[in-house]
């Protein structure tokens, strides 16, 4: 049943993709509406509001985004509240698709995590260990900002603190239950560490007076991946929509813009190929993917 399943999306696919490109207007879909749960990353930076119009006038579907932490948003997929997610949480991710509510997972770009916190850095931190440099803020109880709400960065950063061997707790750790770029706002305002992916920091990099102290550790790997809703669990899921926008952001053009995408002059998302998978992080960004072979 699922192989079956799999092979008439992939055929459906194929053949919505191609009337949506030679007649945008008289794509099958045109007049619908997508609903994506994405992660605050890839809404705050600016990044969707460049990507999503071009696929919007193409195609004819208005895609309206819901922009919570990846928690948040897959539960949403499992409420089948929305068609397709936009997530960062390589694990939580694979339990889902495990449980039967997304098919077609698709990595599609890449950034990384850097850890933050006051230029002075009270805890002596910097460097390229994450684990190391969350030992010794724990050691020196100095202040942290955690995101503490089941988002991919604090997922992420809960898999460093046990690695470091530590329980976080008392009052030097401290949960704002916010999106990235408030929580962003909290340890600057604590003079604070902080976990954040890198191009919301970027983003917000002008107004805040935290520096970047930790980067480059391969376990700071950052890919955002694309998620339908299995429309076998929820039949009122907008499969046909979902996988344009997916062969959308797999083609040439929007890992173009991708790319292309930029603030202060940095580029803050890394695209892939279909099958690509992104490098481990060196020196002091990530390192972009080989380009892929022309389609």
């Amino acid at each position: 049943m699922k192989r079956k399943l799999a092979l008439a999306s992939s055929v459906a696919l194929a053949l919505l993709l191609c009337s949506c490109r030679q007649q945008p207007r008289d794509c099958p879909c045109a007049g619908r509406v997508l609903r994506v749960a994405s992660t605050t990353s890839l809404d705050n930076t600016g990044l969707l509001k460049t990507i999503l119009p071009p696929f919007e006038a193409r195609s004819g579907i208005s895609v309206q985004v819901l922009a919570v932490g990846t928690g948040q948003a897959l539960q949403l997929g499992r409420n089948g509240d929305v068609d397709a997610v936009l997530v960062h949480d390589r694990q939580a991710e694979d339990e889902f698709v495990g449980a039967g509510f997304g098919i077609h997972h698709a990595t599609i770009m890449f950034n990384d995590f850097v850890l933050v916190g006051p230029q002075a850095d009270p805890a002596a931190v910097r460097g390229r260990d994450a684990v190391a440099a969350l030992a010794r803020i724990a050691r020196a109880s100095a202040t942290f900002v955690s995101r503490g709400d089941q988002s991919g960065t604090h997922r992420a950063e809960l898999r460093l603190w046990q690695a470091a061997g530590v329980h976080p707790r008392g009052g030097w750790y401290l949960e704002s239950g916010r999106g990235q770029r408030l929580n962003l706002n909290l340890a600057d305002e604590k003079s604070a560490y902080c976990l954040t992916d890198r191009a919301t920091f970027l983003s917000a990099e002008d107004a805040l007076d935290l520096v970047i102290l930790v980067e480059g550790d391969p376990r700071l790997q950052n890919p955002y991946s694309f998620m339908a809703v299995n429309p076998v669990k929820h039949p009122q899921a907008h499969l046909p929509e979902a996988l344009a926008l997916l062969g959308w952001l797999q083609s040439p053009r929007a890992r173009q813009m991708i790319a292309g995408f930029k603030v202060g002059g940095r580029v803050l998302f890394h695209p892939l190929a279909p099958g690509q998978q992104p490098p481990a992080p060196a020196g002091n960004s990530v390192t972009p993917p080989p380009p892929a072979p022309s389609p």
